[in-house]
């Protein structure tokens, strides 16, 4: 894949006066869209070259490879090493810049890039319609290409996660994957699974772990999240009720607390919005539920 004028362009800018420049409502941007994670772009950090910087060092430091930081740092394009004094700019992981043309969505630089197109949207803060995006796993070289970074290995191959979080199956509302939203008539990525149940029904874990957050999250409302072994994690939120503390261990069939109404729910009955999400270098990814419910 050839390197395009425009994203060389757009990196020298990212260099040479910073992404908060070029990105003036970023900030606003985070605020509006609650539940998601902050945008790669607004993670960018800036390193101080130090004598006995190399680029090598400088990569392990941040857990980075060093094509990332060539592709980010034009005054690396040449093979040069990184001046002493100098600052370099440094991503939350692997990746490349990348402006979405005119005339083409997000999802269309996802299909090229060979990206989930999920994991695309989450690392960009669930943005709608972005003009500049963070592309992860893919790598700038300098002979004009562009390559795929190893793929996090995933715990789902070796840890078998299965469970239900009610004491029955029960309809789903809304399923994983790319949906309609009923409420605004607008497409957007469902991160999980909604499940209808009636307002009080107690929450089960779905399997054992360990309770690393439980209070109210933005969109989310009351939420629940438990680390699994393996780099699996399980969360359950809009609950009315909320019955374990942060650091408690469960087990499976333990109740988490009961069905709310709780936070910016998509579907109008009540149900549990349900997710199931790995471990990456990416963070926390989400997974399709369906592979993990066993009634």
């Amino acid at each position: 894949m050839t390197v395009s004028y425009r994203l060389l362009l757009l990196c020298s800018l990212v260099s040479t006066i910073g992404l908060t420049t070029i990105l003036p409502n970023l900030n606003r941007v985070n605020a509006a869209v609650a539940g998601c994670p902050i945008p790669a772009l607004s993670r960018f950090k800036r390193h101080k070259v130090v004598r006995g910087d190399t680029l090598v060092t400088i990569a392990q430091r941040y857990n980075l490879s060093p094509e990332t930081l060539i592709g980010m740092n034009p005054s690396l394009h040449d093979g040069s090493s990184p001046s002493v004094g100098s600052e370099l700019q440094i991503p939350p992981f692997n990746g490349v810049v990348v402006e979405v043309p005119q005339g083409q969505t997000w999802r269309q630089v996802a299909t090229r890039f060979k990206v989930r197109p999920d994991t695309l949207f989450e690392v960009n803060g669930c943005q709608a319609n972005p003009r500049i995006v963070f592309v992860p796993g893919v790598n700038w070289s300098p002979n004009g290409s562009f390559t795929q970074s190893p793929r996090p290995s995933s715990a789902t191959t070796s840890v078998a996660l299965a469970g239900y979080p009610f004491s029955q199956a029960v309809e789903v509302a809304l399923p994983y994957g790319w949906q309609i939203n009923p409420n605004t008539g607008e497409v957007f990525f469902h991160s999980g699974v909604d499940l209808l149940a009636a307002v009080g029904t107690p929450v089960e874990a779905i399997a054992p772990g360990k309770v690393v957050f439980a209070k109210e999250q933005g969109t989310y409302g009351n939420l629940v999240i438990i680390n699994h072994n393996g780099g699996l994690q399980s969360r359950y939120a809009h609950l009315g009720s909320i019955n374990v503390k942060v650091g408690q261990q469960v087990n499976k069939g333990q109740s988490l607390g009961t069905v709310g109404t709780t936070g910016q729910p998509t579907a109008k009955q009540p149900h549990l919005h349900f997710e199931v999400r790995a471990s990456s270098s990416l963070g926390w990814v989400a997974e399709n539920p369906k592979d993990y419910l066993k009634p």
